[in-house]
């Protein structure tokens, strides 16, 4: 077994390649790092087969664009009712007819894979661990604190509290971010309205505090000669309000959900739940913030990505929550329409301040406000 220094040696020399996951697969390794193997009992690949739960998928069309004269009351109501019922039991969902033209998201597929395909040297001036940098490309945004590394790399951008100037975004993205931020931003607000109506509020509820496209996650999963040694990404939950995330077609995608027996009514052990890919559809999950806000009511479930032999697997992840000068001070606190609350209130910057500090290992960051 390496030791404690020299596993650091190894982390330092692999980020100072500036290559990622994609350069250990481009020298034609066919075994991987030691510093990506995961321990077997944490790691669990396989989702379970003898589930009986399906990921919903939720047709938007009664909502994207409609007004109260278009839209018959019972049609919402209806709606309302379907996303309730995933949030607070799944907690992930996928949507259709959502307003993002399937051109514009093979597009934004595109142009990620694209820039994650480019030569080392293209890539290298955006490869930066400096959080203020507005874009930075990298592998691992918690590479020196986790256990273990995952097979991925990653080119975030920030969206607000201004968009990022075009000059700073990779020109293989320059012209389609933009675009599809501001569908997804439009999306948003539409979620966040059903959501304000399910838990009883009305409709612009949480659109205040939640409706900000906080930044954009480009993930790049290269095929993987050992899969069962590692994983894309660990499992974790979200420090937001809401994650939207496009999928191409390899999957890989996994959510822990709280088994049932055949009765329904004794909970089993929880297990892992393939996300399948939906053509045209985008998924959304329930962040901490949301929970916390829910009073419980919506489920911020742990997910993860399996490494696959085949890929790349190329996702965008957009997470909303505020950013700049409002996370500061903002406190986030339960609704309470009966009951007690079951979480203390917080400020969003403490939250996000114990997500980075922890990384995606451990228990949820809503553990430790439990009351």
């Amino acid at each position: 077994m390496a030791s404690d220094s020299d596993r650091l040696r190894a982390l330092k020399a692999f980020d100072n390649t500036k290559a990622g996951v994609k350069g250990l697969v481009d020298t034609g390794i066919t075994t991987i790092p030691s510093i990506f193997h995961h321990p077997l009992p944490l790691h669990r690949l396989h989702a379970d087969q003898e589930h009986h739960f399906t990921i919903p998928v939720i047709d938007l069309a009664a909502a994207m664009g409609a007004t109260t004269t278009t839209t018959a009351p019972s049609e919402r109501a209806e709606l309302v009712a379907t996303v309730k019922a995933a949030v607070e039991t799944v907690g992930f969902f996928q949507v259709v007819n959502h307003g993002v033209p399937k051109a514009v998201m093979s597009e934004m597929l595109a142009a990620l894979q694209g820039f994650h395909e480019e030569t080392v040297e293209a890539k290298a001036p955006y490869y930066s661990r400096d959080s203020r940098r507005r874009v930075r490309y990298q592998s691992n945004f918690n590479l020196f604190r986790s256990p273990a590394a995952t097979w991925h790399d990653t080119l975030f951008m920030e969206t607000a509290p201004e968009p990022t100037p075009p000059e700073e975004i990779p020109p293989a993205c320059r012209t389609i971010v933009p675009e599809y931020t501001r569908l997804v931003q439009q999306l948003g607000r539409t979620l966040l309205e059903l959501l304000s109506e399910a838990l009883g509020l009305h409709r612009g509820h949480l659109e205040e505090d939640a409706a900000c496209l906080e930044g954009l996650a480009g993930h790049y999963y290269p095929s993987c000669p050992e899969p069962h040694l590692t994983l894309g990404t660990t499992a974790h939950s979200d420090p937001c309000f809401l994650t939207v995330v496009l999928q191409n077609a390899v999957g890989g995608l996994q959510v822990l959900v709280d088994g049932l027996q055949e009765d329904d009514k004794k909970k089993s052990d929880a297990v892992w739940v393939d996300v399948p890919v939906v053509a045209g559809a985008l998924v959304v999950n329930v962040g901490d913030f949301l929970q916390l806000v829910s009073n419980g009511k919506f489920k911020s479930v742990e997910h993860r990505v399996v490494a696959k032999s085949v890929g790349p697997r190329v996702s965008v992840a957009c997470f909303f929550r505020p950013q700049g000068a409002a996370t500061s001070t903002r406190v986030l606190q339960p609704i309470v329409t009966n009951g007690e609350a079951r979480y203390r209130s917080t400020t969003m910057a403490e939250l996000v301040r114990r997500y980075r500090a922890k990384g995606l290992y451990g228990s949820s960051l809503l553990q430790h406000l439990s009351l």
